[in-house]
């Protein structure tokens, strides 16, 4: 009988796999601006992601990886405390947060602005307010309640802070005498006739990590490499392979102007005489650099996106 509960055990474990020993490394997922942003880059350093409205557990296609989507004002609370092992978040919300994790790295995922988004302290643009020592007394509303209130502290200004749920642009006209908002190209400021008096925090996306969790060796090498890819994908994001023919008597002429990572690859073609080139460059310096290689004496140009760059 012992015999027979044993074989059926060892049977079960073939079945359906020894899901007790599978190494997995959990993933915050930040819901809200950022989630669909991580999810385009997390496709291209590797791991495809789709998100069902109906539930808070995506799929990846990588056994090794559990995702969580959680909102970005979270994650690095349930990173510091266990119950993550890592994820993606604003700086903004670790120091909102005082969380106390491992910063893995900073990932700049906007490709519009390459800009780093800014918690700024705002008023209307008629206000007499032109300092925040002008705010003594007045009554402020943000979202990062803790980071104001520490930034007024650090100034000696004694100020009522309160928590806004949204929409908080509307509030300084009337309801508050100023407010902190997160800006990037202070487009939205402007359109609500708003004045920035001062900048307190510039955020950028991080990959963080909870403290064992980077102890931990498999789990170490999972995060780093991770890290490795989301950067490789995010350098070549703003660049462009670039491949093209020349004369080698004109080939000095070419790699005069010719920007490269490293030095260009340069290989001979089966027409004698002939070589090929091909180089990495930055996409916004392309559409002044193609016509110096046609100068040049360089044919058949092809310019094409890239995946990864991994220095």
């Amino acid at each position: 009988m012992e015999r027979r509960r044993n074989i059926r055990g060892r049977a079960c474990n073939r079945q359906f796999g020894n899901t007790m020993s599978k190494k997995i490394l959990s993933f915050g997922l930040p819901k809200g601006s950022l989630q669909e942003a991580t999810i385009q880059k997390m496709a291209k350093a590797g791991w495809n992601i789709s998100v069902s409205s109906r539930s808070y557990v995506p799929y990846v296609d990588d056994e090794e990886l559990k995702i969580r989507v959680i909102r970005a004002q979270e994650i690095s609370r349930y990173v510091e405390h266990g119950y993550l092992d890592c994820g993606v978040t604003g700086y903004d919300w670790i120091v909102e947060n005082s969380s106390n994790v491992h910063e893995v790295g900073e990932f700049l995922f906007s490709k519009a602005t390459r800009q780093p988004a800014r918690w700024v302290l705002c008023v209307p643009e008629n206000s007499p307010v032109r300092s925040v020592k002008d705010l003594r007394g007045k009554r402020i509303a943000t979202e990062v309640v803790n980071l104001t209130r520490k930034y007024l502290r650090q100034r000696g200004v004694k100020a009522d802070v309160e928590f806004s749920w949204g929409a908080t642009e509307v509030k300084a006209h009337g309801l508050v005498d100023a407010i902190v908002e997160l800006t990037e190209t202070g487009s939205s400021l402007r359109a609500n006739k708003l004045r920035i008096v001062d900048t307190l925090l510039a955020s950028t996306p991080r990959l963080i990590a909870n403290h064992q969790a980077w102890k931990n060796p498999w789990k170490r090498r999972k995060i780093e490499t991770l890290a490795l890819l989301l950067k490789g994908a995010l350098e070549a994001e703003a660049k462009v392979g670039l491949k093209m023919n020349i004369a080698e008597k004109n080939l000095a002429r070419l790699l005069a102007s010719l920007p490269a990572l490293r030095n260009p690859t340069i290989s001979g073609l089966s027409q004698k005489g002939w070589v090929a080139v091909e180089t990495i460059i930055d996409e916004h310096v392309v559409r002044e650099l193609i016509p110096k290689f046609k100068a040049a004496g360089a044919e058949g140009i092809i310019e094409y996106p890239l995946n990864k760059v991994v220095y």
